[in-house]
């Protein structure tokens, strides 16, 4: 049986705003893991980029489950 999570469009709205400045975040940290020459910023960046991704997804999912 689907979950009805009941969200209004405000509750939307703000999701849909927390989605793009995760991917963002996520996407910024990747980039700076490209660039990075000492190998400590590098694994910190890529730690950066998978917390803002694993975010991601979790509240995607959360979506997922309202349907």
């Amino acid at each position: 049986m689907p979950s009805q999570c009941n969200l209004s469009t405000k509750d939307l709205s703000v999701i849909e705003d927390q989605l793009t400045h995760l991917a963002t975040a996520c996407r910024v940290a990747q980039g700076y893991a490209s660039r990075f020459q000492d190998a400590q910023l590098r694994g910190l960046a890529s730690t950066v980029a998978q917390h803002h991704r694993q975010q991601y997804d979790a509240l995607f999912a959360f979506l997922n489950g309202c349907q």
